[in-house]
């Protein structure tokens, strides 16, 4: 069952982001689509192609797969249904590093300045978080500090919009704090790769020590399980993810709660056979998501965290409804 799970979530993968070259304002024929994504065909339907609507997919499939594994992972190490990397203050201290930037008009100075910004806003928050898990034993206490670090950066980031110099800025800002993976290439993937990759990878690793606190802390640490060396290595790899996936598209909600609740009935509840699934269908929901925005008839294009919440809202209530006590 897990197999089939995974390959019939990386055959929807692939599957959506075609779909996402294939959609859009200018129609192309799947022929036309096809040719060009091989070389083949005129250069602007390879530019079309390669240049704008692949960017965008690969963008919104790695966003949603950072935030998917992450949920996942953070949702078994806390053994609580609603952790999502943004529990922690992960995405909102990265987001809020991200729009410091624009506020002071950072980004001419290079392309690199607004992706490393955010991906030291979730260092610095992984960073606190984890010097607490270190020092206390307590995952409530975890996810107390973690509301409240996302509630100050929030704070912080209503009073920069507050007192924005100019109406560009503060459009900029807001647009950045609403999420998009419009414009996006090739290039910006490029940068945030390598704290993508390190965060899913740590993240996979350390699999196995979630299915092992579903025991109990207790139990865990009896079988051989270290507890801070699993916090410390699950908070990173959230935070490593969570960064770049926020310099990438900037704060979207709900990818990260909701997609591990949908594939958990079919994984038998086990934390460690959550990660994956939740990673790639979490990709296939931003991408299907992206497709939405750019379809939906409107004066000027929705952003992407709009659409995200509105999709995952009413699925996440739709879950809690279901919900039996006792279940996970």
């Amino acid at each position: 069952m897990r197999s089939l799970l995974d390959l019939g979530l990386i055959s929807l993968s692939v599957l959506a982001v075609l779909a996402a070259c294939l959609l859009g304002s200018t129609p192309m024929a799947p022929g036309r689509v096809l040719v060009a994504l091989f070389g083949g065909g005129v250069p602007g339907d390879q530019t079309i192609i390669w240049s704008i609507r692949m960017p965008r997919a690969l963008t919104a499939w790695l966003v949603g797969a950072a935030l998917g594994a992450s949920g996942a992972a953070l949702q078994g190490l806390l053994r609580n249904p609603l952790a999502e990397p943004g529990v922690l203050g992960v995405s909102a201290t990265s987001a809020l590093l991200a729009t410091v930037t624009l506020y002071y008009g950072l980004t001419p100075y290079g392309a690199w300045v607004l992706p490393l910004a955010a991906v030291i806003g979730a260092l610095i928050a992984t960073t606190l978080i984890a010097v607490l898990a270190i020092r206390t034993q307590s995952v409530v206490t975890l996810i107390l500090v973690g509301v409240a670090l996302s509630a100050f950066a929030g704070a912080l980031m209503a009073l920069m919009l507050n007192l924005a110099p100019n109406p560009f800025t503060l459009a900029d800002m807001v647009n950045w704090t609403l999420g998009s993976v419009a414009n996006r290439s090739i290039e910006d993937i490029v940068r945030v790769l390598p704290f993508l990759i390190a965060g899913l990878a740590i993240l996979w690793l350390s699999r196995r020590g979630l299915s092992a606190l579903t025991l109990g802390e207790e139990a865990a640490a009896g079988i051989g399980l270290d507890l801070k060396r699993q916090r410390i290595a699950v908070v990173v790899g959230a935070g490593l993810a969570t960064g770049a996936a926020v310099s990438l598209a900037g704060a979207i909600g709900f990818v990260g709660i909701v997609a591990p609740h949908l594939v958990r009935p079919w994984v038998d509840s086990d934390p460690a056979r959550t990660v994956l699934p939740s990673a790639l269908l979490g990709g296939v929901m931003l991408v299907i998501a992206d497709i939405g925005v750019r379809l939906i008839p409107t004066g000027s294009e929705l952003k992407l965290g709009v659409v995200a919440a509105l999709i995952g809202a009413p699925i996440f209530a739709w879950i809690a409804a279901q919900a039996r006590p006792g279940r996970g």
